[in-house]
C-alpha cells in the first residue's frame, strides 16, 4: 500500500476498483442529464419531441444499472458480472449516441425524420371535434430545434454525453478485465 493510499483510503478504492469508479461516474452523469432534461421540460417549458423521449430510455437504464454495478463492484462481485454490466452500459449509451446523432441529423435536415414527428398531419377526426382537438394538441416536431447553445441542440449534447458515458463504461470494462 502506498503512502497516498493509506492517507486517503476512499481514493485508493476508486483507483483500485475501476468497475466501481466507471459505474458510479455513469450513474451520476446519467442522473444529472435526466435532471437537466426534466428541468428543461418542466421549468423552461421546452417540451420534448418523440425522438427526445426515446433518447431518455438509455438514461433510465443507466441510472439503476450503473448503481447496481457499482454496488456489485463495492461488494467484490465476480468479474464476469461486472464486465457484463459495464458492457451493457457501454452498448446502451453508444446506441443512444447513435440515436442522438440521427436526431441531430433530422434537425439539420440531413435525414428524413419519423413521420410521427416530422411528417404530414394524419387523421384529425370529425369536423365537429376538430377545433376542440386543435386547442388541446401541441405537436412538438423532431426537425425543429427549440434550444441551441454554442451551435448544438439538446440532441447534439446528448450525443456528446452518451459518448462520454460509453467511453467511461468501456474504460471501466477494460481496466476491470486487466485487473489481477
Amino acid at each position: 500500500m502506498t503512502i497516498q493510499a493509506a492517507a486517503n483510503p476512499s481514493q485508493s478504492q476508486f483507483t483500485a476498483n475501476p468497475a466501481l469508479t466507471a459505474s458510479l461516474a455513469v450513474t451520476v452523469i446519467a442522473a444529472a442529464t435526466l435532471a437537466g432534461a426534466w428541468f428543461f421540460q418542466l421549468v423552461l417549458d421546452i417540451l420534448p419531441c418523440p425522438l427526445c423521449l426515446e433518447q431518455r430510455y438509455a438514461y433510465y437504464l443507466a441510472v439503476p444499472l450503473g448503481a447496481l454495478v457499482a454496488l456489485a463492484a463495492a461488494k467484490d462481485a465476480p468479474r464476469p458480472l461486472l464486465l457484463a454490466g459495464l458492457a451493457v452500459l457501454a452498448l446502451a449509451t453508444l446506441g443512444n449516441a447513435g440515436l442522438g446523432a440521427y436526431h441531430s441529423g433530422v434537425e439539420w435536415h440531413f435525414f428524413q425524420g419519423p413521420t410521427d414527428c416530422t411528417g404530414p398531419v394524419g387523421n384529425l377526426g370529425s369536423a365537429g371535434s376538430l377545433l376542440e382537438r386543435l386547442d388541446t394538441v401541441k405537436v412538438i416536431r423532431c426537425d425543429e430545434v427549440q434550444w441551441r447553445f454554442l451551435g448544438l441542440s439538446l440532441a447534439g449534447y446528448n450525443v456528446l454525453i452518451s459518448l462520454l458515458m460509453a467511453a467511461i463504461a468501456a474504460w471501466g470494462a477494460v481496466k476491470t478485465a486487466r485487473r489481477a
